[in-house]
């Protein structure tokens, strides 16, 4: 499959795809500028400025958004009010960096050193009460993260693994457990970053310098391929009125002038 241009590369680095579906939008963030970004339905781009860092969002069922920011997390109301941060960690050498919402509401997301190398990252959940913990420890950069539709199963990516993991989960304690891996994904193929999981309970990983996105099959086999023309693919979600289109972000970061002019917009 052949993925097509939606937008002007209008991000640095496009990250977390969400279709909002009471809004009837698609949002993402230029994580590394702190905006996030939402597709008009004339097909302008408008942007909303959170803080030095905007690592990912859900909606909420009162209106609105959470979004995890540098070292925690705002809630924004329907109106597009910021409230205050709630901090989940200070170390100024890590940030947020991608997340995901259970079955209950409960928005998870994960951290990475700034550095990329060092596995000073945690995963934290922010209950729906406002409360703030660590699920686990000792991550270099946190990526995926994806329930199955009953809820049983969590699936994860610690991107310098290059595996999909998966996980038992505990719905009323909000706790994964038995951690292993259901894919494996070779170096030459690209890095594993974001991902999305469908109605069949496959898998789409966006993979990052490997010009593509790749749906796995639950026993980790791979299936299809969609080939994109940039390299850095970081994630993907499924939207639209009837949910039946992948949208795809991607990143120019660290690319030298004039290469790949595409990078930075948003694919599907």
């Amino acid at each position: 499959m052949k993925a097509e241009q939606l937008t002007e590369p209008a991000a640095y680095h496009g990250e977390g795809p969400l279709w909002d579906a009471a809004a009837g939008v698609l949002r993402w963030v230029d994580m590394l500028a702190g905006d996030i970004l939402t597709l008009t339905p004339a097909g302008g781009i408008d942007r909303l400025p959170v803080g030095t860092i905007a690592a990912a969002m859900r909606p909420r069922a009162a209106g609105g958004l959470v979004v995890a920011i540098e070292h925690g997390f705002v809630l924004i109301d329907g109106d597009g009010q910021i409230g205050p941060e709630r901090t989940a960690f200070t170390d100024p050498a890590c940030r947020m960096n991608e997340g995901g919402v259970d079955r209950q509401g409960r928005f998870f997301c994960g951290s990475m050193a700034y550095d990329g190398t060092s596995p000073r990252g945690a995963l934290y959940r922010f209950d729906t009460d406002g409360e703030i913990s660590v699920v686990f420890t000792g991550v270099t950069i946190s990526n995926g993260i994806a329930w199955t539709a009953g809820g049983e199963e969590v699936f994860y990516i610690d991107t310098p693994a290059h595996r999909v993991d998966v996980f038992d989960y505990d719905p009323a304690a909000g706790l994964p457990s038995g951690r292993r891996p259901v894919v494996h994904v070779h170096p030459d193929q690209g890095d594993p970053d974001g991902m999305a999981l469908d109605v069949e309970g496959g898998m789409w990983v966006a993979l990052y310098g490997g010009h593509a996105v790749h749906r796995y099959r639950e026993d980790g086999t791979l299936d299809e391929v969609i080939d994109l023309p940039v390299s850095q693919v970081t994630s993907c979600a499924f939207g639209g009125p009837d949910l039946d289109q992948l949208y795809i972000t991607t990143s120019r970061e660290k690319l030298p002038p004039g290469a790949e002019p595409q990078a930075g917009a948003v694919f599907h």
